[in-house]
């Protein structure tokens, strides 16, 4: 495993966001994919992209679209101003668009420096959701990610779709974006378990212990049509200013 310098000073770190939008979106079952789907008069997309934008904290973010990605230059993105960068270099898993965009990071960010990695389709972070991550990680020597306490009973099934068992939920949590970790850590991490679902579990495979920062329920990731609806609905209400 390649050395990781230590993290800079306290304080001085700097920090990347990487939004991995090279997917279509399969299980939302729409032709348009569902990152530039309508909502509220932008691309879902842009919403996304709008709050870590708007953090001062957050130096650069990377978009990482797919390289036949047609339906970009149809918007206009201007308004998120000079901090945007798009890399045309997305892959076909989750992990290959996030280590094109730790690649096109790769010239300013620093070992010790932080990554933020937020999906594309979850439209609804708050700013203050988003301070607290960076609050309470900006002395973790590792990194972590927004999660929330799994409330609802949960049943594991047989292969008739009956119930074969309830599973207890203390302890268990919802993992939610961005995940952030530091820049050298992720890189090696996303290098050695490329197969895996999001950033901690590459980070939990290497051997690393992320910390659980709560979140919050309006955080959700549209999948369906129905999650559309709602993140409209979330958005028309939310605080402005």
């Amino acid at each position: 495993m390649p050395a990781v310098s230590l993290p800079p000073t306290p304080g001085h770190a700097r920090h990347y966001a990487i939004v991995p939008a090279a997917g279509h979106g399969s299980r939302f079952g729409s032709e348009t994919p569902k990152q530039y789907l309508p909502l509220l008069g932008r691309p879902l997309l842009h919403h996304t992209l709008a709050v870590l934008c708007a953090c001062p904290a957050i130096d650069r973010v990377f978009v990482v679209l797919a390289p036949d990605d047609d339906w970009w230059g149809g918007f206009d993105w201007s308004a998120l101003g000079s901090k945007l960068e798009t890399v045309r270099q997305g892959g076909a898993t989750r992990a290959a668009s996030v280590q094109a965009g730790l690649a096109a990071a790769a010239t300013a960010a620093a070992d010790g420096d932080w990554v933020l990695v937020h999906d594309a389709a979850r439209p609804c972070l708050s700013a203050p959701a988003l301070n607290q991550l960076l609050q309470t990680l900006a002395d973790d020597p590792v990194g972590g990610l927004l999660a929330v306490p799994v409330a609802d009973t949960l049943k594991r099934s047989d292969q008739r779709d009956r119930v074969a068992g309830t599973v207890p939920r203390d302890g268990l949590w919802q993992a939610q974006t961005p995940q952030m970790f530091r820049y050298g850590l992720l890189r090696d991490a996303l290098q050695r378990f490329p197969d895996v679902t999001d950033e901690a579990g590459a980070m939990e495979a290497a051997g690393h212990v992320p910390r659980l920062v709560r979140g919050e329920l309006a955080n959700l990731k549209v999948t369906y049509p129905a999650d559309l609806a709602l993140a409209e609905r979330l958005l028309a209400t939310a605080p402005r200013g």
